[in-house]
This record gives C-alpha cells, structure tokens and sequence, in this order.
C-alpha cells in the first residue's frame, strides 16, 4: 500500500501520528474584519472631508475660533491670576488682539490701495521693461527653428488684473463668519476652563481622565509657544524686511515690512507669496531690472536665514515638525478653507501629533534595526 507524504510517521513518536503538511494554509496579512474596519475608517473619513467642504462657512470660523483661544487661553489664565474675572479678561484679550491685526492690515491696506489706482499705469511700466527679454527670445526662435522646430515660442502675455476682484472676494468673509468667529473665540476663552473639566470628568476610568488631562495640557501648551514663537520671529521678519525695504530705496517700506511679517504665519506659500510682491515692486519701482530685484534676493536672504537657523533654534526640537507632513497639511487645509486654512495647517498638525502620540499604543512593534 502506498503511504502518502502526510501520512509519515514521526521518529521517536508514537505510531499513528502523522506529519504536518509542509503546504498548508498560511494566516492571511489582512483579515477580511479588518479590511472591513479599513474601509469604514476610509469611508467616515471621506465623509468629514465632505460635511468640512460643504459647510466651510460654519465649520472654518468655529475651527479658527478653538485653535485661536486654545492658542490665547494662557493670557487670560495669567490675567485670572492677576485677579481679573475670566470673562473679561477673555474680551481685553480679544480686543488688544483685534487691534493689533487692525493696525498691520492698515498698514498694508493703504498702499495697496494706493497701488491698485495705479494699475494701468503700473501695467505699462512692466510692458515697456519686459522688452529686455525680447533679444532672449528671439534667440530662443532662432534655436527652435535651426533644430527643425515648427512654430516659435509664442509671445510672453503680460499680468492681468482681472483676478482681483475675485481674490478680495475669496479672502474677505461675510460678516456672519466674522460675528461668529469673535462670538466662539469669546466664550471659548471665557469657559475653557470649564470645558475642560468636563471634558475630563466625562470619563469614568481614572487612566483615561489622567490621559486626557495630559493631552488638553500639552495642547495648551505647545500651541501657547507655537503662537508667541511664531509671532516673535514673524514680526523680526517684517522689521527686516522693512529695514531693507528702507535701505534699498522701495516705496511704503512699513507696509511692505507689515506684508511679510503677516504672510509668513502662511508656511512656505507666504514667503514665496512676498518675495513676488517685492519682485514686482521693485520692477516698477526701479529703472533697471537687476536693481529691482535687489530687495527681492535680500529679503530671500532673510527667509533663508530665518528657516534654517533662527526657527529651529527657537523653537527647538520638540515643535519642529516634518517638512513633507508640513507641506502634505499645507496643501490639503488650503485645499479645503483656502488662505485661513493655510493658517490654521500647522496648528491642526500640531494637535494631530500630540494626538497620536497619546492615543497610539507605545508597546507598538517596530521594525528591526538595519
């Protein structure tokens, strides 16, 4: 009789027991409860993208109000030390900070206006300079039609205007949002307190209630030092880049040096955003190109300087983050609420971290060393 391979029998072991079969059936990487968890997960996500898109004018003032008075509540904590009730210490604090935002948005308010009364005159100064480049690119057809090409570059259209109208739209929220957001941030500052005592004694277990006291501390905290670190070095910023400013001759220095202190709240978008601003300025604004870029390549200096060395050595490593999780954030928040959203990126990542450094299990495996 013919024995089959998974009937052998083992060695020193009693007859009868066979081998195990070398071909059996391996576990599966993903179980199908699990994929299906994935799925949900995958699903509900989709599903608050969704609900945070369509209902941006409720959701982006509410947002910016919490992150705001988290970001603040430290202030009216150290007024409630000073003996100052809560509540007005919340309206003191939303009133300095109001006027203060008053006061740089007038500063870049008037020469922009200013400036965009001079739009037609301002385009014909670009027109008549950009005819330096015309050599270039004459060259440039030469090139493509000895090499076989069959039609020449087209011609370089000049900047229109047409979009200002939409963008001071885009940026400018209705008075709702706004009567909204300082309603939230108000009352938020004022009961912060209590919320979080409710949000603590609304679980029953004690390593939970201490679990969340942790996280509400450190978001407290970290997003306390994000806002006065990143305020400190924004306005050095802007005092550079209207010392600068100053110094090489460009008009309304203040104002400009007020733009890129407010732009750079915006990472990576607003210094970019700036350095076209005086690009085009110092084009009007000067004879010859390279003496208009001057203060455009200084003020990229000053960036370079300020997000190598001065941020990180201020901030420190604890709320530095990742360049690709920042602009990964960046992008999708900008996506999602536009310019707002880009201010708020940061901040949500820094929850978002200290979040997952609470939640996630920390006897997690890890992947061996190699």
């Amino acid at each position: 009789m013919r024995v089959l391979p998974s009937e052998r029998l083992m060695p020193g072991k009693n007859e009868g027991t066979p081998l195990p079969d070398s071909h059996g059936e391996l576990p599966p990487v993903i179980r199908r409860t699990e994929f299906v968890a994935f799925a949900l997960a995958g699903l509900l996500l989709i599903a608050i993208v969704a609900v945070l898109y369509a209902a941006k004018a409720f959701f982006l003032p509410v947002v910016m109000a919490i992150v705001a008075g988290t970001m603040l509540s430290p202030a009216a904590s150290f007024l409630e030390r000073r003996h100052v009730p809560r509540a007005l210490g919340a309206v003191l604090i939303v009133i300095a900070v109001t006027t203060v935002v008053a006061f740089v948005v007038a500063l870049i308010t008037v020469p922009a206006m200013e400036w965009s009364s001079r739009l037609p005159e301002l385009g014909a100064q670009l027109k008549e300079k950009a005819h330096v480049f015309d050599r270039p690119l004459a060259l440039w057809k030469e090139l493509q039609t000895m090499v076989g090409g069959s039609e020449g570059l087209p011609s370089v259209p000049l900047p229109k205007f047409d979009w200002v109208q939409p963008t001071l739209e885009f940026l400018s929220p209705t008075f709702a949002e706004f009567l909204l957001f300082f309603a939230t941030l108000i009352l938020f500052i004022a009961s912060w307190r209590d919320l979080r005592r409710a949000m603590i004694m609304n679980f029953s277990d004690r390593d939970a209630r201490l679990r969340t006291l942790r996280i509400l501390n450190e978001i407290e905290v970290h997003l306390g030092n994000y806002l006065l670190t990143v305020t400190v070095i924004n306005v050095g910023v802007g005092i550079a880049t209207g010392i600068v400013c100053a110094i090489t001759g460009m008009p309304n220095a203040a104002g400009l040096g007020a733009l890129a202190a407010a732009l750079n709240f915006i990472p990576i978008i607003g210094p970019v955003a700036m350095f076209a601003v005086l690009a085009v300025v110092g084009l009007v604004a000067f004879p010859t190109i390279g003496g208009g870029l001057v203060t455009a390549l200084a003020f990229g200096g000053v960036t370079f300087l300020e997000g190598h060395f001065v941020t990180p050595t201020i901030i420190g490593r604890r709320l530095s983050l990742n360049a690709l999780a920042v602009f990964i954030a960046l992008a999708f928040w900008t996506w999602l609420w536009g310019p707002m959203g880009a201010f708020l990126s940061s901040p949500l990542l820094i929850v978002a971290l200290i979040l997952k450094e609470h939640l996630a299990p920390a006897d997690s495996p890890q992947l061996p060393q190699g």
